[in-house]
């Protein structure tokens, strides 16, 4: 492996503290809501479990609702205008992105989960970012099995959780481009917001399905 020159070294850690930044605010966020725009993590778990008569039925609606959402392109606009994240997110993506943290934060709630930990925090980023815990925890020094890190990850200590979500910052903040610059073109041939709508669509199911095996099965 080449190794990093320091400015490069500086520089990464320059945008894991940016995508931490942006995590963080997405997620109080998501647990608080937004005026005008939506209600709390609390309030979201009432409404789905008082329509439903189990936590897999109200899980399962959940997580369609969310993304239609995410597919209809009017509402995630109207999201966008109240999300400021410290990093270039095109407003579109983080208004996709804070729907599925919200909705991630709901599911785990719905299992049990005292989503106001730090612990259940990172476990929500690596839901939203698709990241595998084995591998942080190797970069934190920690080496495990995937399974057993889930595990782990439940008794790290706060400042091993602080360089974790940093990591994870990392991943989400280069996922999509260059350099902290997020550019969906790159990746997505966006034709129209049909396509774009789809694909978020289809994202959004899949980060649902994740956060169900974390949380709930």
């Amino acid at each position: 492996m080449e190794k990093q020159s320091p400015v490069e070294g500086q520089e990464e850690s320059a945008l894991a503290k940016k995508g931490q930044e942006a995590l963080d605010k997405l997620y109080s966020s998501a647990l608080n809501g937004i005026p005008m725009v939506s209600g709390s993590v609390d309030d979201l778990v009432k409404d789905y479990l008082s329509k439903h008569e189990t936590i897999e039925e109200a899980v399962a609606a959940l997580v369609r609702a969310q993304a239609v959402k995410c597919g209809t392109s009017g509402f995630i606009a109207g999201i966008g205008g109240f999300i400021a994240l410290p990093v270039m997110i095109p407003a579109n993506v983080s208004s996709v992105f804070y729907v599925q943290m919200r909705m991630i934060a709901a599911i785990a709630k719905m299992g049990g989960y005292d989503v106001r930990s730090d612990q259940v925090k990172t476990q929500i980023y690596v839901c939203l970012t698709g990241t595998s815990v084995a591998d942080l925890l190797k970069e934190a020094g920690i080496k495990a099995g995937e399974q057993a890190a889930r595990s782990a990850i439940k008794k790290i200590p706060g400042a091993v959780l602080t360089k974790i979500n940093q990591r994870i910052g990392f991943r989400f903040i280069t996922k999509f481009g260059e350099k902290g610059v997020i550019n969906l073109g790159k990746c997505v041939p966006l034709v129209g917001a049909v396509i774009g709508g789809g694909m978020d669509v289809a994202s959004t199911r899949i980060v649902g399905k994740r956060a169900i095996a974390e949380f709930i099965a």
